[in-house]
C-alpha cells in the first residue's frame, strides 16, 4: 500500500505539471511513463552488472551500449543512477536530446513497451519540472512490485478523477469482481479487446500470483505467464504504452499489447485464440457497414457497437472459453432483429450462464448509463440450462457523482478482509454475488425471483423473447398483511384489542 507521504508527493507533482502548462492527464501519466522505463531499464542494467561481476564474466545482455550516441554522448550517461545526480539545466539536456532519443529507437529490452516507444514525445516543458519528477520517483521503494503498482493505479486514477478522460476506467474493485467470477487458471490465456490502461489484465495477473502461486515456481508457467497469458487490443498508441507500463510493473515482463482496431480489421489468426475475456469496452453508438469487420457482421448485421463487441468476443473465445464482459443494459432487452438474433445465440449456441445488473451510479460521474455484467460461455453447442440473475443495490461507493466509500478499507470489495454484517451487505453486495455464484447450480435454483438472485430456466427466456433484463423476471414483495386470510387479521385484531384493555387495567391498579 501506499504510503500518505509518497500519495501526497504524487499530489504535488500533479499539481507542478499542471502549473507547468500540461493540464491533459493523460499527457502527464505518459511523461512520468517514459521516467519510469528509464529508471526500470537501468535497474535492468545494474542486475546484469552484478550477475557479469558475480561469476567475472563479460554483462551477457547490455541494455545501454557501449560507446557513444549519434551526438557524442556516452551511452552510460544516458542511465537513471548518473543523471538524476545532475543539475537540473544539464539532466534536462541528458533528458531531451539523449536518453529520449535512445528510448524511441529501443528494441533490445524485448517488452511490448519499448514497441510502442516510436512516435512518443518528450514534452516535460522545464528543467525545473523534471528534476521535481525524478527526485520524486526517486525516493519511491520501486524494488517492491506492489509498492510499483500501486504507485501506477495511483496516477491513473487521477486520469479518472479528472473526468474527460474517465472512459480509461473501470472502477478497480469492479474488475476484481469479473476476475473472481471468471476465475482464470494458470494455463489460460486471457484477452481485453478494448484493454486501455490495461486494468482487466492486470487484475488478473494479480489474481494468478495469490491464487496459483505455481505459475512463478514452475519454468513453463513462468514462461507461459510473461509471454502467453496476457493480450490485448487497443486503437489509441498513448493507451497502448501506459497499458504496456501498467503490465510492467505489475511485474509481467512481455504481455502481447498490440495495435488493433478490434471491430474494424477482420480477425484471421485471432479467432478462437483465448479462453479468457475481460473486458469493458467503449460503446461510441454505430458503426457504418464498411467500417466493421466483415467475419464480424457475419454473425450479426448490425452497426451497433455493443453487439458487435459481443460478436468479437464470441469469435475470439475458443470453445469451452469464458467471458466476463460489460454491456449497456438495452442489449438485453432491445427490440430490434439484430438485438433478439444475438440473445438467441448466447441463450441457444452457446451457455450464457449469467447476468448480474450493475446499479446505474457506478461509472459515475462519467456516465449514469445502466450496465450489466454478462458471464457465458462459448461451446457452440448450446448448454444453457439456468441463468442464474444478480440485482445489485450496492457496490461499496455512494452511487452519486461523489462516489464516496460507503466501508472501510477492510470491507471493500469482492474479497474483504474481514467477514461483513448485514449492515455491511447493504453498502457491499460484491463479497455475497461471489457466494451466491458458487452456489449457482444448486441451492440459488431453489431461491424465490423475489429475492436478490434467482435463477430462470431456458424455457422462461424463450417464453419472453429471449428477454434477459432481470426486472423481466424479479418479482416484487408485496405487504404481507396483503395476502393473510381475512380471519387473521380478524383475530390478530382482537388480540391485540385484548391486550390493550389489559394494559388499561394495569394502568387503573396503578393509579389507585
Amino acid at each position: 500500500m501506499l504510503t500518505g507521504e509518497i500519495r501526497s508527493q504524487i499530489d504535488r507533482i500533479w499539481d507542478a505539471f499542471w502549473s507547468g502548462g500540461i493540464s491533459n492527464p493523460i499527457e502527464v501519466i505518459e511523461q512520468i511513463t517514459y521516467l519510469l522505463f528509464l529508471k526500470r531499464l537501468d535497474d535492468l542494467h545494474t542486475l546484469e552488472e552484478a550477475k557479469a561481476a558475480r561469476f567475472n564474466k563479460p554483462i551477457e545482455r547490455r541494455i545501454f551500449p557501449v560507446g557513444k550516441d549519434s551526438r557524442g554522448r556516452p551511452y552510460d550517461d544516458l542511465r537513471w543512477s548518473r543523471f538524476k545526480h545532475l543539475d537540473p539545466k544539464a539532466m534536462f539536456e541528458v533528458v531531451d536530446d539523449h536518453a529520449f532519443p535512445f528510448l524511441q529507437t529501443l528494441g533490445g529490452d524485448g517488452s511490448t513497451y519499448a514497441q510502442h516507444m516510436e512516435d512518443a514525445r518528450f514534452t516535460i516543458p522545464t528543467p525545473a519540472l523534471l528534476a521535481k519528477v525524478v527526485d520524486m520517483l526517486d525516493h519511491v521503494p520501486m524494488e517492491e512490485r506492489d509498492t510499483k503498482g500501486d504507485l501506477y493505479e495511483y496516477m491513473l486514477g487521477k486520469i479518472a478523477a479528472a473526468g474527460q478522460n474517465g472512459q480509461f476506467r473501470t472502477p478497480r474493485h469492479i474488475i476484481q469482481l469479473m476476475v473472481e467470477l471468471t476465475a482464470p487458471g494458470p494455463r489460460d490465456i486471457i484477452c481485453d479487446p478494448a484493454c486501455g490502461t490495461a486494468g482487466f489484465l492486470v487484475a488478473a495477473g494479480e489474481y494468478l500470483r495469490d491464487r496459483h502461486p505455481e505459475v512463478l515456481r514452475d519454468s513453463a508457467l513462468k514462461k507461459h505467464f510473461h509471454e502467453r497469458a496476457f493480450h490485448g487490443f487497443d486503437f489509441d498508441r498513448t493507451m497502448l504504452r501506459i497499458g504496456s507500463m501498467n503490465m510492467l510493473l505489475h511485474g509481467v515482463e512481455k504481455p502481447a499489447i498490440a495495435y488493433r482496431d478490434s471491430l474494424g480489421q477482420d480477425h484471421a489468426g485471432e479467432e478462437e485464440k483465448y479462453t479468457v475475456i475481460l473486458a469493458n469496452p467503449p460503446f461510441a453508438g454505430s458503426l457504418d457497414y464498411e467500417n466493421c469487420a466483415k467475419d464480424l457482421l457475419q454473425i450479426v448485421k448490425t452497426k451497433k457497437t455493443e453487439l458487435l463487441f459481443l460478436a468479437l468476443f464470441l469469435r475470439l473465445l475458443k470453445p469451452g472459453g469464458r467471458a466476463a464482459v460489460i454491456v449497456p443494459d438495452g442489449v438485453l432487452f432491445g427490440s430490434s432483429k439484430a438485438h433478439r438474433e444475438l440473445r438467441q445465440k448466447l441463450v441457444e449456441e452457446q451457455k450464457l450462464d449469467a447476468v448480474i445488473s450493475l446499479p446505474g451510479g457506478v461509472f459515475k460521474p462519467y456516465a449514469g448509463v445502466s450496465t450489466v455484467i454478462l458471464l457465458f460461455t462459448r461451446t457452440d453447442s448450446g448448454g444453457t440450462d439456468h441463468v442464474w440473475f444478480y440485482d445489485v443495490d450496492a457496490d461499496g461507493k455512494s452511487l452519486d457523482d461523489k462516489r464516496t466509500d460507503l466501508v472501510p478499507e477492510e470491507k471493500f470489495g469482492p474479497v474483504p478482509r474481514v467477514t461483513l454484517t448485514a449492515d455491511d451487505h447493504a453498502k457491499n453486495n460484491l463479497p455475497d454475488i461471489l457466494a451466491r455464484w458458487a452456489k449457482r447450480d444448486g441451492a440459488e435454483r431453489q431461491n424465490p425471483r423475489t429475492a436478490q438472485s434467482f435463477c430462470v430456466p431456458r424455457a422462461d427466456l424463450v417464453a419472453q423473447g429471449y428477454d434477459l433484463s432481470l426486472n423481466r423476471y424479479k418479482e416484487v414483495v408485496h405487504a404481507e398483511v396483503a395476502h393473510r386470510p381475512p380471519q387473521e387479521i380478524l383475530a390478530a385484531l382482537a388480540k391485540l384489542e385484548t391486550e390493550i384493555q389489559q394494559g388499561m387495567k394495569e394502568l387503573e391498579g396503578m393509579l389507585r
